[in-house]
């Protein structure tokens, strides 16, 4: 399996070097050169595995020959081991054709474990392979940063420095990371935006003297890896309900883009997915484009589903690279013309592939908490405020006759409970295991978005364990 960049100027990569390079010398993302493929049979032999062993199937299509079989199953039984429920994204069904898939049951209570525990394994497995040791760097709207700490902290070649938007998550999201004390592990607050951060990320990564000089890593979506463990759930969610001799649709709710990208793969690789519906909060870049070609930044507003406070969606640069057939020096300009911009007119072709493969949807604040309080109220079902947008633009894009339409369930509600509260006067207790969370002590640093100084700061924990 080889990996080219969206911009056309870097090396290809086998797996490994894509799990371990995160972004492409160019600036690009990496995608497989050539989409893998699983017949009907593959799919309905897939029906009769565990989830784990489910998973491990689908991710060795990436990972080809760069990983043996036995150690990607061992792999993917050790991450999904400890989830709290044994069928690690069971279905719940709200009504009708209505389900939802929750993905909030590892120790995070977010989708992002349903990756990063891979993730841990994988970076594990290929370091130990090649004596190496790297410094891993991530930026979070709120979930991903707590995945990845759970995922790396105490893993003994590789440190993680995570950076999130000062106060722009939730109390929960940000003392599960802020409250980990693994000698691996560092939180920086930064004074601005997920973008911010994210933008940061990317600079560090362009910067090729630091990037070597601290063998700069990445967990955040834009690592290719992250959407390849997040396929499997789709394809157990369209098996459950029928497929492949059966059509699906999904609702998702998106920040980066990278869960609903993943969506987009599993069609590629052969899964029959009738529909594919986006809800966006009140930063709604995603919905205008979708609405009207409307790629244009807005500044980041603060909501009551943090993870979803993005405007610029690195993912999308995956599926631009798509929708303009594959032509690494069109995406390359687009996204060259988005950063100075601001804007991003994408070809009217391009634009009407978009619109027939996807469907946006935008929920404020006030819509999201009534919907809370109607799924509430109408099936005892309490979702956490991202859900909740999703659960809402399926209802407005509502499947064709006859197919099924499954709502990924991103977040424990308690990882929100002044939204909760606010919607249905509950205030929903965290799992036991997380019990003491807000007793715990708390360890991050607060920092001007300033590279530089991130920089640094990051410098301090690798050289800290590495000396």
């Amino acid at each position: 399996m080889r990996y080219l960049s969206t911009r056309g100027q870097a090396p290809e990569l086998d797996f490994a070097g894509v799990l371990l390079a995160g972004l492409a010398d160019d600036g690009g993302l990496y995608v497989p050169a050539v989409w893998p493929q699983f017949s009907a049979d593959d799919w309905r032999a897939m029906r009769r595995l565990p989830y784990p062993d489910l998973a491990a199937r689908v991710i060795q299509a990436f990972i080809g020959d760069a990983v043996p079989a036995d150690a990607v199953l061992a792999m993917a039984r050790a991450a999904y081991a400890g989830f709290a429920h044994p069928a690690v994204v069971p279905l719940v069904q709200l009504e009708g054709g209505l389900w939802v898939q929750e993905l909030f049951h590892g120790p995070t209570l977010a989708f992002k474990d349903m990756a990063m525990q891979m993730l841990g394994r994988l970076f594990d497995y290929v370091l130990k392979a090649r004596d190496a040791r790297v410094t891993i760097v991530g930026a979070t709207s709120g979930d991903t940063g707590s995945a990845a700490i759970e995922a790396f902290a105490g893993r003994e070649r590789a440190d993680i420095l995570i950076l999130h938007p000062h106060e722009r998550t939730s109390e929960v999201q940000r003392r599960q990371m802020t409250t980990v004390a693994a000698a691996n592990v560092a939180n920086v607050a930064v004074q601005g935006s997920f973008d911010d951060c994210q933008d940061l990320v990317k600079a560090m990564f362009a910067d090729a003297p630091f990037r070597d000089a601290v063998h700069l890593s990445a967990v955040n979506s834009i690592n290719w890896a992250r959407i390849a463990a997040q396929v499997p759930y789709y394809v157990a969610a369209a098996l459950a309900l029928g497929a492949p001799d059966r059509e699906v649709a999904f609702a998702v709710p998106t920040g980066n883009f990278g869960n609903v990208l993943a969506a987009y793969v599993a069609k590629q690789m052969g899964l029959p997915i009738a529909k594919l519906v986006i809800g966006s909060n009140r930063n709604d870049i995603l919905a205008r484009f979708l609405a009207g070609n409307d790629m244009s930044m807005r500044p980041v507003e603060p909501s009551l589903s943090p993870s979803m406070d993005i405007q610029v969606s690195s993912n999308f640069e995956r599926l631009l690279f798509e929708l303009l057939d594959r032509d690494p020096v069109a995406t390359a300009d687009c996204m060259a013309r988005f950063r100075a911009s601001g804007t991003m007119p994408v070809p009217p072709a391009a634009w009407d592939k978009a619109q027939a493969l996807l469907c946006g949807f935008r929920l404020d604040d006030e819509g999201t908490l009534a919907e809370i309080r109607r799924l509430h109220k109408a099936s005892g079902y309490l979702a956490d405020p991202h859900t909740a947008v999703a659960v809402a633009a399926a209802r407005a894009h509502p499947a064709p006759a006859g197919v099924p339409m499954i709502v990924e369930a991103t977040a424990h509600p308690a990882k929100f409970p002044d939204a909760i509260e606010a919607a249905v006067g509950v205030r929903p207790p965290l799992p036991s295991h997380l019990g003491d969370l807000y007793e715990r002590d708390e360890h991050y640093t607060v920092l001007p978005n300033d590279l530089a100084t991130i920089e640094a700061q990051v410098r301090v924990l690798a050289k800290r364990n590495t000396a």
